[in-house]
């Protein structure tokens, strides 16, 4: 699928699962209707995030949903991913590209113009903004607290040619604004994972980003 046609996203975080597995959340998420899958789980050692990201290639294949890998190029080609998600200090873009070959999807984490610039030149498919409202969910990022903001947004959006999704705090009740800002999808952990009912927030989170038409960009956690 093209990044372009996203428009709900997930980022996984088994931590946030109320004691229920990823790949249980994914499958959910999936019957809601999901786009766009990142294996994140940064608290798993490599052995296994392999073996849940074998599991998750199964099940997002069969469901025609994208499957990335955040940080690791080397792990997006053991299990076949679609494509791989970099931040600032992950390896450069041209080496996932010149790893992963022309048809991976690879995405870049921004926060900034000139970071989302330099990403489009260099070969980025999609960005992921962020966090738009701040986030408890990845509290490492710079933007944590207090949030890029739309009208931060809306520069990045046109400043590129390409989808950028947002991310960070957002929920079914703030998508609207976050599309008509100019992303073309959003991605969300919290939102999701932590939800009583994944499925449901997950169709409600869709139905939200159909709302307003996306404007020509797209936004990560």
């Amino acid at each position: 699928m093209n990044p372009e046609q996203w428009q709900t996203y997930l980022v996984t975080q088994q931590t946030l699962s109320a004691g229920r597995s990823t790949v249980e959340i994914v499958e959910q998420a999936i019957e809601g209707g999901v786009d766009a899958v990142q294996l994140r789980e940064k608290d798993m050692d490599a052995q296994r995030r392999y073996k849940l990201g074998q599991q998750l290639r199964e099940l997002t294949a069969e469901a025609d949903v994208d499957l990335l890998v955040n940080d690791r190029i080397d792990l997006a080609r053991a299990i076949d991913a679609d494509g791989v998600h970099l931040g600032q200090s992950d390896l450069p873009i041209s080496v996932a590209r010149e790893q992963l070959g022309d048809d991976a999807i690879i995405g870049a984490s921004v926060s900034t113009v000139s970071e989302a610039r330099l990403a489009a030149i260099t070969g980025a498919d999609y960005l992921g903004v962020g966090a738009i409202y701040g986030t408890d969910s990845k509290p490492e990022a710079p933007t944590a607290d207090d949030g890029l903001g739309l009208d931060t947004l809306a520069d990045i959006v046109q400043t590129v040619r390409i989808p950028v999704v947002a991310i960070g705090g957002i929920t079914p009740e703030n998508t609207p604004a976050v599309i008509d800002a100019g992303a073309s999808s959003v991605a969300v952990i919290s939102a999701i994972t932590a939800a009583d009912d994944p499925a449901a927030a997950t169709a409600a989170l869709g139905a939200s980003a159909e709302k307003e038409a996306p404007s020509t960009g797209v936004a990560d956690d």
